[in-house]
């Protein structure tokens, strides 16, 4: 959606660009990509706003009149209380990974913040899952909406290669070791809490394995410097929670393991998404204790 916005917002100089997204890893994964398209346009400007970065760069950013505003909802609504953001020249709305911007945890923010904005507007929704409960919500947003859909919606890409390995729940930290030994690769190890992350981490780094952790516990500085670290190569692991499950483009993973398994069918396919990306192969592995059969068995439904 970047390159369209560009055009439409040069198109129609004095509108904005509001871009809202679920992580701060993402809004400023997006803003990264708006800065080398709008590299020789100078009168574009922008802003992102996001927890855990210095408010003072933001409201100096804020002032000099964005073009594009970046953004969790957190944040953006922080500064429309403040009165430190205004948008009623707003032209565009884009919520990316719209199921979880709408999920029960983001969707009272949404609101607020659309009180904000213009009737008049164009309102674009964006996600690899959109299940009928989302679809509802959509309501509040568009007018008269067009959905188009790329492959089939909610399912993983034929290019990844999907396996399960049934272990007990003590069996787990033994079993990734010796899955992780087999691989040479850079590989991401999804865990369901930030303590169990923390934990694994520290407990593959004490068996002499190289690892970084994220999750929403931890730092932006730190979140920034375990990313860097995995897109550089620095590191060929990363554990996260479910914050690197959405939409994060690092496109040499090559495995993901999921340590614990996701609490949805939605969100199984966002984790996994993260490999076979831009064309290449991936796999998938995903550890199923004796209690989980019945849902890994939902979730190969949809493989």
């Amino acid at each position: 959606f970047a390159i369209p916005s560009v055009v439409r917002a040069n198109e129609k100089p004095g509108t904005k660009v509001l871009i809202l997204t679920p992580t701060r890893e993402l809004a400023e994964q997006i803003i990264e990509v708006i800065y080398k398209l709008t590299e020789f346009l100078p009168h574009m400007r922008m802003a992102l706003l996001i927890g855990g970065a210095s408010m003072n760069r933001q409201l100096r950013d804020l002032k000099q009149n964005p073009t594009f505003i970046v953004g969790t909802p957190g944040r953006v609504f922080d500064h429309l209380d403040r009165g430190t953001l205004n948008l009623t020249k707003v032209a565009t709305v884009i919520l990316d990974e719209a199921d979880r911007m709408l999920d029960m945890g983001f969707a009272p923010q949404i609101d607020r913040i659309f009180k904000f904005l213009p009737r008049e507007r164009q309102t674009l929704l964006f996600s690899a899952t959109l299940p009928p409960h989302i679809m509802k919500l959509t309501a509040r947003y568009l007018k008269n909406p067009e959905r188009v859909a790329i492959g089939t919606i909610g399912k993983p890409i034929s290019a990844i290669q999907q396996s399960s390995i049934e272990v007990n729940a003590g069996e787990k930290n033994q079993r990734i070791l010796e899955e992780l030994g087999t691989k040479s690769g850079t590989t991401l190890i999804f865990a369901r809490t930030k303590m169990r992350t923390d934990r694994l981490s520290r407990f593959l780094e004490k068996n002499g394995i190289s690892a970084e952790a994220i999750h929403g516990g931890r730092s932006q500085s730190q979140r920034r410097r375990a990313l860097e670290a995995f897109r550089n190569g620095d590191t060929n692991i990363l554990v996260a929670t479910d914050v690197a499950s959405r939409g994060l483009d690092i496109p040499h993973i090559e495995t993901v393991i999921n340590f614990d398994l996701p609490q949805s069918t939605e969100d199984y396919v966002h984790r996994i998404g993260r490999t076979a990306r831009a064309g290449a192969k991936g796999a998938a592995i995903s550890f199923v204790t004796p209690e989980e059969r019945g849902f890994w068995k939902s979730l190969k439904k949809i493989a």
